[in-house]
């Protein structure tokens, strides 16, 4: 198939254009695939989002690796997620990146899953707030901190690492409260980054979404869709680069929907969908327009030529 594979649609079809073979697929972009409900109950749930062509594309993945439901959206608002979330069962734990407004989804739609922040997204975020490089003995000591999360295995050894973060606190804590006038005569945070890093960390470890895993035995990160489908789909867009913004969608779906079902289940699945009535045209009036939004050389707007503008 020429959307999973790599040939080119010229290769495809033995011509120097492939005008041939959008010819005769053109129909296939009419179709809008769909998966069957996602009724059963899996014991994590995996959720990401991903931009495709100036939309956000949020993928709900199970534990076992099934696509479950997608949901476009302009961004990673409340609505979005309760749209994704609710076309999955609820299941046991979800694991996310933190992405912005799914902790509150999560507890309207959810509210009895448990939730694991994704300890790969977490280690990157503060070394982005750090750099890899701190430069300060209060940045080097807390991102080497949280690089040692993946070191973690039982529960003891989660306690001894929250305990070495409280000993952190008493230690630097003073420096994410110390406040500097710059030049523009207005105060800020002297140590911004260290302070950004320092609440996320503090966030993550009081909202008790740092250790879930031990407890529930879910995965602890959302590789599996980030390294996974999202990987994939970005190689799809690559390799058949130039189709249109609409199209782009069509064909991540239908990469989704292909990943679950086989061809014939996929387009038996789908939806043809209904092609806009062409809006009618208003008749043009027979008599001249007495009030019009229309600019007329009657008004004086433009310059008069010929015999009528000699003065």
């Amino acid at each position: 198939m020429w959307l999973t594979g790599k040939q080119t649609q010229a290769e495809v079809d033995g011509t120097a254009t492939g005008r041939t073979f959008r010819r005769q697929v053109a129909w296939c972009w009419a179709l809008e695939p769909r998966l069957p409900p996602a009724t059963e109950i899996h014991h994590a749930v995996l959720v990401d989002g991903i931009w495709v062509s100036g939309w956000c594309l949020l993928i709900a993945l199970s534990d076992k690796g099934r696509v479950l439901a997608w949901q476009w959206s302009g961004g990673e608002s409340v609505a979005a997620w309760k749209a994704l979330l609710e076309q999955v069962e609820a299941p046991g734990v979800l694991v996310s990146d933190g992405g912005t407004g799914l902790p509150t989804a999560l507890k309207v739609v959810w509210p009895e899953t448990k939730h694991q922040r994704c300890l790969f997204h977490l280690q990157m975020n503060v070394s982005r707030h750090l750099t890899r490089n701190p430069r300060t003995d209060a940045g080097r000591t807390l991102r080497a901190l949280v690089m040692r999360l993946s070191d973690i295995h039982d529960e003891d050894a989660a306690i001894a690492w929250q305990l070495k973060l409280e000993r952190w606190w008493q230690t630097f804590g003073h420096l994410t409260r110390e406040r500097t006038m710059f030049r523009n005569g207005q105060f800020g945070y002297t140590h911004d980054r260290l302070r950004k890093a320092w609440q996320l960390i503090r966030r993550v470890s009081r909202n008790d979404t740092l250790f879930t895993w031990i407890t529930y035995g879910n995965p602890r990160t959302t590789s599996p869709l980030e390294g996974g489908i999202n990987s994939q789909i970005r190689d799809v867009l690559r390799r058949h680069r130039g189709l249109s913004e609409e199209h782009q969608k069509r064909a991540v779906e239908w990469f989704l929907v292909l990943h679950e079902l086989t061809l014939d289940e996929a387009i038996a699945l789908a939806q043809a969908v209904p092609t806009p009535t062409p809006r009618e045209e208003p008749d043009e009036p027979v008599s001249p327009v007495l009030y019009d939004n229309g600019l007329d050389a009657g008004e004086g707007l433009w310059l008069r030529t010929g015999w009528a503008g000699r003065g």
